[in-house]
């Protein structure tokens, strides 16, 4: 029942554009690293061009998928259904986490809301788009954002946030490199 796609149709940008949900997955190399599976939401990703994507990366405990794109640069979304029809959307691909130190930062931020406690934006040159039945995933309700992370971001300044992502955020769970101080700066 899986089908795959040489690039994101319309069709298929149209309903990851009306999921209200994705999951990142990432690992590093070799056999002992830990692999990485993260939640988002919150309006928080972008169809750049159908083999481009982009989301915002908010301040969190940890700092995985940027530590394991640094390494190897592995990544994949997936969108799953919980209203209407049943389906499952995978994008398999290559990703950079993009600092606001970076020249590229500022275009890209501007395509997405300001949310406080931006960390990095992840850019995504997709290679593999690949759509499955979903027909085991669950239906659910949506009921609106958590507003949890965006309040406890706002209510930091920004010294706080950093010196939060120093010491949270300069190595992975695994103990591979994740921020350093000069890419948590603003310009």
């Amino acid at each position: 029942m899986g089908k795959t796609f040489s690039e994101i149709s319309e069709e298929l940008k149209d309903w990851i554009s009306e999921q209200k949900m994705f999951v990142v997955a990432t690992a590093p190399l070799g056999d002992d690293g830990f692999i990485n599976c993260s939640p988002k939401g919150l309006d928080a990703f972008r169809i750049l061009h159908p083999l481009q994507v982009a989301y915002l990366d908010l301040v969190g405990s940890g700092i995985e998928t940027v530590a394991h794109l640094r390494e190897n640069g592995r990544i994949v979304l997936m969108f799953s259904a919980f209203t209407g029809a049943p389906q499952i959307v995978r994008l398999h691909g290559h990703g950079e986490a993009i600092f606001p130190d970076d020249d590229r930062f500022e275009a890209l931020a501007e395509k997405f809301p300001k949310l406080p406690g931006i960390r990095s934006i992840i850019l995504i040159d997709v290679t593999r788009v690949s759509r499955s039945c979903g027909y085991g995933v669950p239906l659910y309700d949506y009921q609106g954002d958590r507003k949890t992370l965006v309040q406890w971001a706002e209510k930091k300044s920004t010294k706080e946030l950093a010196d939060y992502q120093a010491s949270k955020n300069r190595t992975s769970i695994d103990g591979l490199p994740g921020i350093s101080i000069h890419e948590q700066d603003n310009k």
